[in-house]
């Protein structure tokens, strides 16, 4: 397994302009379009972190101690105010019963996951617990939150094996009885999520890590089927692109993937797809519609990615790595990828105050 250098987890933050990595010194929290340090929380100041999530790019981060040193509990969700004069940043502080396996921000709404539950929150103005859902085990801590002030959609996975379960949260009261939708996505567990920016689609993959699905969220109906290889792997992001036509996909296989969503035709296609019918059991590879473009990663080091938004290049995909490497690719409609820029984000200096 690739050397992580003290990274606990990373998170790009709701437009994937920033990402910030919780480590066993603290918080780093970077800029990806230039690529530079916004600013950091040292361990004699939070101590080690577990998970650390951004809101937006605004001075308020969530924090889960965790790591070598922790200086909070990880049954804690503590919400950081970097702007509060003095030395006592800690705002807001949500305790769970169990470990905190995975947080969510939005403008108005906070989510925290558990081994086997989903708590829902109000937040940041007068936050108190609006509602709670059940899911099947989910030791790590699978979801996604959309951040659209139109949609206001979560996904997390569901009580049946494969299922995802998803929740408008816009339209669930306080106590009501909020009945989730189910997509019956996969055979295997889900172990990967994306909801797209407007939240009218979701991405996911399951622990074969060979399929990747996409569903209309209002209609259920599943639209595509993406073949990221024939290989079993673990998928450790799935991501859209601003605009939802292209999705992203990085696995510990050390290859990073991008399939085209809106012009389908620019995927690959098997070449046995141009003979015909070729029976039930080759037939759904053949049909299977493969990555545009493919790009290197380090092999089994856990990655975030994300498409780029600045400089000369819209065509770019990002990828965050927790041996502290930062990747960006360019990809071109005939399937070209080449790289960019690389750098070791961990070795770059503070730029500015976070």
């Amino acid at each position: 397994m690739a050397q992580t250098r003290g990274v606990n987890s990373l998170r790009f933050n709701q437009d994937q302009s920033c990402f910030c990595v919780a480590m066993d010194s603290g918080v780093r929290i970077f800029n990806v379009e230039p690529l530079m340090e916004k600013g950091h929380l040292d361990a004699d100041q939070v101590g080690s972190i577990g998970l650390a999530e951004m809101l937006h790019r605004s001075n308020l981060l969530a924090l889960v101690g965790g790591g070598a040193h922790p200086k909070f509990p990880d049954l804690s969700v503590l919400i950081w105010d970097d702007a509060r004069e003095g030395k006592d940043k800690v705002v807001l502080e949500f305790t769970l019963p169990k470990p905190v396996l995975a947080v969510r921000m939005r403008h108005d709404k906070l989510v925290v996951l558990v081994r086997s539950r989903v708590y829902v929150f109000s937040f940041p103005h007068k936050p108190q617990k609006l509602f709670e859902f059940d899911t099947r085990d989910n030791p790590k801590g699978i979801c996604d939150l959309c951040p659209s002030l139109e949609r206001a959609l979560l996904v997390f996975p569901g009580h049946k094996c494969g299922s995802l379960q998803l929740v408008d949260l816009s339209v669930a009261e306080r106590g009501s009885s909020v009945a989730p939708v189910t997509i019956n996505a996969h055979q295997g567990e889900v172990t990967c999520v994306s909801l797209s920016p407007p939240g009218t689609l979701v991405a996911s993959a399951s622990a074969r890590g060979t399929l990747l699905r996409l569903f209309c969220t209002r209609s259920r109906l599943r639209l595509l089927e993406l073949r990221r290889g024939t290989d079993p792997a673990t998928l450790f992001c799935l991501s859209f692109s601003p605009d939802s036509a292209f999705l992203s996909a990085v696995s510990d296989k050390g290859t990073g993937h991008v399939f085209a969503l809106r012009d389908t035709r620019l995927n690959r296609r098997s070449a046995l797809a141009r003979v015909g019918k070729v029976g039930p059991v080759l037939g759904p590879y053949v049909e299977s519609q493969w990555s545009l473009a493919t790009f290197p990663l380090p092999p089994e080091a856990a990655s975030i990615c994300a498409f780029g938004r600045g400089g000369r290049s819209p065509s770019s995909v990002v990828a965050v790595c927790v041996d502290g490497t930062f990747h960006k690719y360019v990809f071109s409609p005939d399937g070209n990828c080449n790289r960019e820029a690389f750098d070791v984000f961990l070795d770059i200096c503070d730029e500015d105050d976070f």
